[in-house]
């Protein structure tokens, strides 16, 4: 069977995405649910099935947690967008919804809506195709922590920060680049010239140089914090 028309990123402008394959059992708010049920004395079968999920959900979290909440207990930031919302946000998409009326009736900014439905929608059609399950797969793989350090998976800005860190920039045709200007102020353990470090780039100067040198490529971006 061929691929459906649109296939690929000639509508969507992104690449297709895998399949985020099947959702997890219990979102972050049902186990927070589940959690105020056996804060309120019932078992952990009863527990689940209060919390939205069947009773062996429900047995297994308690077994996993050895009777302590896994999740904390705290709500959810009001700028993060929770499953339930998601879920209101298909639906009335499906209905032919546009983003301001969906964050009426949603209480959320239409910008919030508006960029819900471009950054976390399902690609792998070719089409921009909301739905909640795919959205909060979207949202729960960006939220993860620790993210990979930008240094450590981008080999061409790791390279510009290096040679600069070093003191050994060269321009194409070979020739090396000369470091700022260290002064000597005469201390005893203050920067010596002679030392190849002194002639190195200050994190500060390699931040601010990146936005000179590639203008147009925001992927040649750190933070001197970063450097």
């Amino acid at each position: 069977m061929g691929r459906p028309k649109g296939w690929g990123s000639d509508q969507t402008g992104r690449p297709v995405m895998r399949s985020p394959g099947r959702p997890p059992v219990g979102r972050r708010e049902h186990r927070q649910r589940f959690w105020a049920a056996i804060a309120q004395g019932l078992g952990s079968d009863a527990a689940g099935i209060e919390a939205g999920v069947s009773p062996a959900v429900g047995v297994r979290w308690f077994r996993e947690g050895g009777g302590m909440p896994t999740v904390t207990m705290a709500p959810l930031p009001g700028r993060y967008l929770s499953f339930a919302e998601r879920e209101e946000i298909a639906l009335l998409r499906a209905t032919g919804c546009g983003a301001r009326e969906i964050a009426r009736q949603l209480g959320r900014s239409p910008s919030t809506i508006s960029r819900e439905l471009r950054r976390n929608a399902a690609t792998r059609s070719g089409r921009l195709d909301y739905r909640a399950s795919t959205a909060q797969w979207h949202a729960d793989l960006r939220a993860r922590r620790p993210k990979p350090a930008k240094l450590a998976i981008n080999a061409d800005l790791r390279r510009y920060v290096q040679d600069r860190l070093s003191g050994t920039v060269k321009r194409p045709d070979g020739s090396v680049v000369g470091g700022p200007e260290v002064p000597w102020v005469g201390r005893r353990h203050g920067r010596r010239k002679d030392r190849r470090w002194g002639q190195a780039w200050s994190p500060e100067q390699i931040s601010h140089r990146l936005r000179l040198d590639f203008p147009d490529d925001a992927s040649m971006r750190v933070s001197h914090e970063a450097i």
